[in-house]
């Protein structure tokens, strides 16, 4: 028989026993749907996280104190404080850096007339925006004679204001609000930048770092300091004028180590691409056993279908069929019954990844790689599991074939 009438004999085969067919494809369908969706979440999630990180600042350098260590207990990173608004001022003195906005950090409760918020309160300086690649939206950012001069300015986000003000129409610049029962003057709204990881940039309150040290966290260390490298080039080559210049701040010793920590974007990206990939290529494993037990049933139902038409071979063997033609039918017809699976499969993941993108507040990335594989592999699954029953088949003599009953 030529391959085209195999083909037809094993598209009539399926659609002879349907219900059956339907039922040993189930394996396949399944997991090459969940294959190609979780994929796409998993893809989905690093570029979301990639943006996330990214819109954190441009060419972006993260200094945060070290960890103390009690007895032999280590604390953990920054239970140390050791980072002052000196460290900064000597960190934008260096021609690798373009911009420098330390902070420090605390919740707030701000209150407007009947209006009552909590909110997460962010002390730094008038380099915010350019370090931290933040916009205002209305009004304006405090000045760096306003940070001098510890004025009781304040800068919130967008999810501030819609609370703060969301029953009535007023303009929040210029309103007069108390940020734990201390008066402060809105002067800007800044442009909603979303959510960075566990971080919702839009529910937040800025002011001058030195009036939150001075009046509201009472500190004289600051928690973080953010540096913007002036180029993506000298990333490395700001990482170590920033180390050399805390080191010489600190006046640590050349066998001590830093009591600080200096982590930079790419840092950030490389950990939380590597945390999604391990979580993507675990769940595909997982979706890619129920491939295995798909195939498991191909075998089954060709076993059986061996089984059931043992007559049928018996006959072709007597009117000349050889070993290799029905080798190639029963296996042709394992191989396309996992491709009908494979595709139906490719179908149902494209379409549940779609409506998680849709309708489950998931990012996913549908690649062309994943659909692919799933093809190639739903093809391997029907020659590796259809083998067997095909060479069952093919070894039947011809007189014992046509005696069965």
């Amino acid at each position: 028989m030529s391959f085209i009438e195999c083909v037809r004999i094993s598209f009539r085969s399926i659609r002879a026993n349907g219900l059956r067919s339907i039922l040993t494809m189930l394996g396949i369908i399944i997991g090459v749907a969940a294959v190609i969706a979780m994929v796409a979440i998993g893809e989905g999630t690093s570029s979301s996280v990639a943006s996330q990180i990214n819109g954190l600042g441009s060419n972006l350098l993260i200094v945060s104190p070290g960890q103390a260590t009690q007895g032999r207990v280590n604390l953990g990173a920054g239970s140390l404080n050791t980072l002052t608004l000196a460290d900064a001022e000597a960190i934008v003195t260096k021609e690798s850096v373009s911009g420098v906005a330390p902070s420090v950090n605390g919740r707030a409760q701000i209150v407007w007339g009947a209006s009552n918020y909590s909110s997460s309160l962010e002390g730094t300086t008038a380099a915010f925006l350019q370090v931290r690649n933040a916009q205002v939206e209305s009004g304006r950012f405090f000045s760096n004679f306003e940070v001098k001069q510890q004025f009781n300015v304040a800068v919130i986000g967008t999810e501030v204001a819609s609370n703060l003000f969301a029953n009535n129409s007023t303009n929040p610049i210029g309103q007069t609000v108390q940020i734990n029962r201390i008066p402060f003057t809105i002067i800007g709204v800044l442009k909603s930048q979303g959510s960075s990881g566990m971080t919702n940039n839009d529910d937040r309150i800025l002011i001058p770092i030195t009036t939150a040290m001075s009046r509201l966290t009472g500190g004289k260390n600051v928690g973080t300091i953010y540096v913007s490298a002036a180029s993506a080039d000298q990333m490395e080559q700001a990482q170590a004028d920033i180390q050399s210049t805390l080191r010489s701040n600190h006046n640590l010793r050349p066998q001590t180590a830093d009591d600080f920590r200096i982590t930079s974007q790419s840092d950030i990206l490389s950990t939380a691409q590597e945390v999604s990939s391990s979580m993507t290529a675990l769940l595909s494993g997982i979706a890619a056993i129920s491939l295995i037990v798909g195939g498991i049933g191909v075998m089954n139902i060709m076993l059986v279908s061996v089984t059931e038409r043992t007559r049928e071979i018996g006959i072709r063997k007597a009117i000349g069929a050889k070993r290799g033609d029905i080798l190639r039918q029963f296996l042709i017809e394992a191989v396309t019954l996992s491709l009908i699976g494979g595709i139906v499969g490719i179908v149902i993941g494209v379409g549940a990844a779609l409506l998680i993108s849709k309708f489950g507040g998931m990012t996913t990335a549908i690649s062309v790689s994943p659909i692919l594989y799933a093809f190639l592999t739903s093809s391997l699954v029907g020659v590796v599991f259809g083998v067997y029953p095909a060479r069952k088949a093919a070894q039947l003599k011809p007189i014992d074939a046509l005696r069965y009953e």
